[in-house]
Formats: structure tokens, C-alpha cells, sequence
């Protein structure tokens, strides 16, 4: 094995404080710092993460207009929301410039850039340093998940240098998307970050399905929502918790090696701080008989083309 060819990454399986950015915004920073105790040059956490998946639309009829109780959910959801340019991330940039840790975390942003008011399921990529290396919005939301989030844009289609890897990253059921999938292939993805809420059916076999396809490491990194994550001012908590079923979002997050075998079988309904060693000699092994955008790939037939601007209302200073 040659020298410098492994790294140890973490996948932090926890719960949010409910709609609550600066407890959760805490709960994340002690993560990153616990895995860089741990030896770990990078962290990965869920979807939707700060402050919260948004559960309730499935919960409480959330599809019908104009109703006060939807309206008063979502005023809560956009004032916990995350504004990256505001700082609301930096006690976990500053884990990471501490520990020299890169992160992955799934947050609900509300940028200035598209007027402060809207929603988007967003990951945010940090480097070893602390700073934003980019944010990738979702490109588009999942059937009720429409009644909270906007559609992204590709500007976040991109990986991100963690010698010897390059890491990319999607959202949820973006992950199932050929072509978003392809987009990060051909920029030289070969750690793939496949965020989720917490759901473990969703990761059994999607995992190790593109680990196969890309002959690269996928974690699948979920989080967990039981009752008592929900802080007793949530609006309309009792109804969002009806059914009695606990945990509300059951983890699920998983590792797979480049040729599709497990390293770690979904983990459910614990929080943890799964720790795995990579070795990318694993991955230069598997591209031997299979590489989607080099060898294996015929560009004078099939091309894909990449919109990477960010999306904006209006053009110009």
C-alpha cells in the first residue's frame, strides 16, 4: 500500500433541536469536534439537519392552502433557518478550523440572494480551514417536500480536493438522478456524501448501488427525529406527533466500498458517531474494469452539459 492513501471519516447520525438553529447549530459543532478528536479529516451530517427536516407537511394535512396552522410552521421554519452570510454557521466553521476537519452538513437556507424569504434544502461544504468551499441546493425538492423548499440550481455541482479523494455530495433523493450523479463522476468524484433525514429504507440499496456504479466510497450519512427532539414550543407539536410512532426519522446512515460491498450496514434509530477507514487504493483497484466518465465512457456519443451558474431573480449590480 502506498503511502497517504487513507483517510478516517466520520458519519454523525444525530438529531436537531427541533426548529431550533443555534441549539442545533452547537449540537453539530461538538460533533466535528469530537471526530476530529477521533483522528477523522472529515464529519458528514444529514439532511435537512439546521434546524430540521420538515416533518409536519405529512403530518398535519400540510398541502391545504392558506391555512393558518401551515403558515404559522413555516414562519417558525424561515426564522430558524440558516443564513450562511449572516455567520449562523460559524461556531461550526470554527470547530473545523480547530480540529482541521473538513464537513458536510445538510441545512434549511435562507439566502440574501434570493430575496431572504425562501427555502432551500441546502448542503454546505466546509474546508479543513473553516471556510465555505460551496453550497449545493437541492435541485429539486421531493413530493411534499415541495410545499417548503424551492428548487436549487447546479452552482454546487462540484467536488471539493480532500487529498487523496475528491468529495462530492447530493441531497436525499437527488441521489437517484443519473445525470446529477454524472455531473459529480466527471469532475472526479470518488468519495461520494449521499446526505438523508433518516430513513432506512432509503439507503439499503441506493448505497451500495452507486458505489457500484461509480467504483467509489459512499456514505450515506442520515440524521434522527424521536419526540423528544421536539421542544415544547413547536407549533402544533401534539398533531406532528400524532400516530404515537417513535423515532419520527430512523437513521439509517451506511458505508460502501468502490466495488458495492458493505462496510457498515444501515444503522438505525441510534444517534452515533460511526468512524470508517478509507483507503483510496480501493478505488484505483475497481476503475481497473470500470470507469463511468473515462474509460468506460464513449463522450462522442453521450455528453452531459452542467449549468453550474447560481440562480438568481435579478441580473446586475
Amino acid at each position: 500500500m502506498a503511502i497517504g492513501t487513507r483517510i478516517s471519516a466520520a458519519l454523525a447520525q444525530i438529531a436537531p433541536v427541533f426548529l431550533d438553529r443555534a441549539a442545533t447549530v452547537e449540537r453539530v459543532a461538538g460533533r466535528v469536534w469530537e471526530a476530529a478528536e477521533s483522528g477523522c479529516r472529515l464529519v458528514c451530517f444529514g439532511e435537512a439537519l439546521i434546524p430540521g427536516y420538515p416533518v409536519w407537511t405529512s403530518r398535519t394535512d400540510g398541502a391545504r392552502f392558506d391555512a393558518r396552522d401551515q403558515k404559522e410552521l413555516h414562519a417558525r421554519y424561515l426564522r430558524e433557518a440558516v443564513q450562511v452570510e449572516a455567520g449562523h454557521l460559524e461556531p461550526i466553521q470554527e470547530a473545523a478550523r480547530r480540529g482541521n476537519v473538513a464537513v458536510v452538513v445538510g441545512i434549511i437556507e435562507r439566502p440574501a440572494d434570493r430575496g431572504g424569504h425562501s427555502l432551500f434544502c441546502s448542503r454546505v461544504y466546509l474546508e479543513p480551514d473553516g471556510s465555505v468551499g460551496s453550497i449545493h441546493r437541492k435541485l429539486m425538492p421531493t413530493y411534499e417536500e415541495r410545499l417548503s423548499w424551492s428548487a436549487g440550481d447546479g452552482a454546487g455541482l462540484v467536488v471539493h480536493d480532500l487529498a487523496p479523494f475528491q468529495v462530492g455530495s447530493l441531497n436525499c433523493w437527488e441521489n437517484w438522478m443519473p445525470l446529477a450523479r454524472t455531473a459529480l463522476y466527471a469532475a472526479g468524484e470518488d468519495l461520494h456524501v449521499a446526505l438523508w433525514p433518516g430513513c432506512e429504507h432509503n439507503t439499503r440499496d441506493i448505497t451500495r448501488f452507486i458505489a457500484r456504479e461509480s467504483r467509489s466510497y459512499v456514505l450515506s450519512v442520515c440524521g434522527l427525529l424521536r419526540a423528544e427532539d421536539l421542544p415544547d414550543d413547536v407549533p402544533h407539536r401534539q398533531r406532528i406527533l400524532g400516530g404515537g410512532e417513535d423515532p419520527l426519522l430512523n437513521g439509517g446512515s451506511a458505508v460502501a466500498a468502490p466495488d458495492g460491498s458493505w462496510i457498515q450496514e444501515p444503522i438505525a434509530a441510534v444517534e452515533r458517531l460511526l468512524v470508517v477507514e478509507l483507503d483510496h487504493e480501493r478505488v484505483l483497484e475497481e476503475r481497473q474494469n470500470f470507469d463511468p466518465v473515462g474509460h468506460y465512457s464513449r463522450p462522442d456519443v453521450l455528453r452531459l452539459s452542467v449549468d453550474r451558474r447560481r440562480q438568481t431573480a435579478a441580473d446586475g449590480e
